[in-house]
């Protein structure tokens, strides 16, 4: 007679579990939906988690995720898998949808006007130059952690959870203001192309790709009538003065414009859905913000080409361009190009936003619930609808000027923070790297920022004179070429890297930082009054959340640090072997 097998209690406790979590409705909106960690099980539990906030915090600070964890623990939270379906194709043409939008369209006459003159040209090349940079970093990212989170999970990799939840808040602020920029104050319609750019969202994301496939298409149609009628109407006397306002005046608009190359990030957060990320993603990247960047400079060119900058209409440049060479009916597809670009970055921002916020969720920063994907629509519904409803919100009374400076600090801030973070995981893996290599890599990736920053502070406050770069510059450049002969590398890519390495992401520090300190005071005062609000959010909920959750304090959660850090080490210890015999070190 054939034994018969037995279940322990174990067993039928964890059968039980996984009946209970498949038979729950997606639509609950219980307490311990929101909030399971124990620190929030009672007053008398939160008081006492409230009163450890100093060693939590200690704690935070010191914290590390894995690839491992963001790639499996982390995404398990989410209950259902998102669908994968994306390709290459639909990811370049999401570059098109999530960064060609209103901004070409309005910031340009904008910035022409009050701040660079005809030289509006070389500030969208020197904020290009900076994106792209910053694409380089996120494509090496992208190709190894493969996760909704994007940035955020990349930089609590890296730099830590505290370093995470600020970039988190950042993008999160980002997100909402990004898809509330474009429209003037009390405009009910905005709130209306969200709801059902939102709703789409929700269903599908391969069907929201074939709509930004038309979309974009029509959108890159009205673009190429606006640079050839453009250059057919063009006077080159136009261009002189070429800098009226200095070089100054060009590195203020550079800050401003590079809003309008804010969006390119949304692409690494569709990692969850795309069929081979490890390739798609650095292609629909890098190919999408190459062509984007010739777009916006030619554009530029073409504007200050058909009227003298004292001319150009701060609203409506292109509009009043044309009909200033007598092509009043152009003004309609100009209008026409600017709803579509609206509608598309709001459409490709609706699928992006919504993934960041599950992957932020899935570390209980802000309620896990807004980390479940829809198991029917293998859609985040959750954190799309609590995006779309911030959004709205905004929208009604925010305008443009406003939006666009705060966004491009909070912009370049995440793009400083995912430069540092790169350096760091070439240089630096726990167990790896020696204490004293540690030290020597900390005190030079520390010059690199101090340096960077100085060079962006002098600039503010003296920019026509020449001393303080004399001094600044070459501290710099010492502090790079100190981590790469002084520090040896800790990690190798695995498949694809970011090429002059420390050099390309120091210059990218150093040129965030730069534009960063090319803007007003007034973007830094909004920007550091929306991040001290957000940490004391952190320190009153997210920091007790994602302690709990870190040490295995919560119900059906397992720890998510330190479980493959063995394994990341090894993983570590064996490309760097690789890549010193492939330079014949060994």
């Amino acid at each position: 007679m054939a034994p018969v097998e037995t279940s322990s209690p174990e067993q039928h406790e964890d059968a039980g579990k996984a009946a209970a979590a498949a038979t729950r409705s997606y639509w609950r909106w219980h307490k311990d939906d929101f909030f399971p960690e124990p620190s929030f099980a009672s007053w008398g539990a939160y008081r006492r988690a409230l009163g450890a906030t100093p060693a939590r915090l200690r704690d935070r600070f010191a914290g590390r995720s894995t690839d491992a964890a963001e790639l499996g623990a982390l995404r398990r939270r989410s209950e259902n898998e998102m669908r994968r379906c994306l390709t290459w194709w639909d990811l370049t043409w999401f570059g098109f949808g999530s960064v060609i939008g209103a901004g070409i369209f309005v910031l340009t006459g904008q910035e022409a006007r009050d701040h660079a003159g005809p030289a509006i040209v070389l500030s969208y090349v020197a904020s290009g130059l900076s994106a792209m940079l910053s694409v380089f970093c996120y494509t090496e990212f992208a190709v190894e952690i493969p996760v909704a989170g994007g940035s955020f999970a990349y930089l609590r990799v890296e730099l830590g959870d505290v370093a995470a939840f600020i970039a988190a808040a950042n993008l999160i602020l980002e997100n909402i203001i990004g898809t509330a920029a474009g429209y003037n104050e009390l405009d009910p319609i905005a709130v209306v192309v969200i709801a059902v750019t939102a709703a789409l969202a929700m269903l599908s994301a391969k069907g929201t790709s074939r709509v930004n496939w038309v979309a974009s298409a029509v959108h890159v149609l009205v673009i190429g009538f606006v640079i050839v009628a453009g250059f057919i109407h063009a006077n080159p006397s136009n261009l002189r003065p070429f800098m009226p306002y200095g070089v100054p005046g060009v590195f203020r608009a550079a800050a401003i414009v590079y809003f309008a190359y804010g969006g390119f990030d949304n692409i690494a957060t569709m990692a969850d859905e795309t069929k081979n990320p490890s390739r798609d993603i650095p292609l629909g990247l890098l190919g999408s913000m190459s062509v984007i960047t010739a777009i916006y400079c030619v554009m530029a060119l073409v504007l200050s080409m058909m009227q003298p900058y004292t001319a150009v209409d701060r609203s409506a440049a292109y509009s009043v361009a044309f009909s200033s060479v007598g092509m009043h009916w152009a003004q309609y597809v100009v209008a026409l190009g600017a709803l579509k670009g609206m509608t598309t970055v709001l459409l490709v921002g609706a699928l992006g936003q919504a993934r960041y916020t599950t992957h932020i969720a899935r570390s209980h920063i802000i309620p896990p619930v807004f980390a479940l994907v829809h198991p029917r629509t293998g859609t985040p519904v959750h954190a799309t609808a609590l995006i779309a409803v911030a959004s709205a919100c905004i929208a009604l009374f925010s305008s443009l000027d406003v939006l666009s400076s705060l966004l491009s600090v909070s912009t370049l801030f995440i793009f400083m923070m995912m430069a540092t973070a790169l350096l760091v995981r070439r240089y630096y893996v726990r167990g790896v790297t020696t204490q004293a290599h540690a030290r020597r890599f900390a005190a030079l990736l520390l010059l690199v920022i101090a340096s960077s920053a100085g060079i962006a502070a002098y600039w503010g406050t003296s920019p026509e004179r020449w001393q303080g770069y004399v001094v600044l510059v070459p501290v710099w450049a010492a502090g790079t070429l100190g981590i790469q002969v002084l520090v040896p590398a800790a990690r190798a890519p695995k498949v694809w890297g970011v090429p002059l390495v420390p050099w390309l992401p120091s210059l990218s520090i150093a040129t965030n930082l730069f534009l960063m300190g090319s803007l007003g005071k007034d973007a830094f005062i909004r920007f550091g009054v929306c991040t001290a609000v957000m940490l004391v959010y952190y320190v009153l909920v997210g920091l007790h959340a994602t302690y709990d959750v870190a040490h295995g304090a919560c119900a059906g959660e397992e720890e998510d640090e330190f479980t493959a850090a063995d394994d990341d080490k090894k993983v570590a210890a064996a490309d760097v072997e690789k890549a010193d015999a492939a330079d014949g070190v060994r």
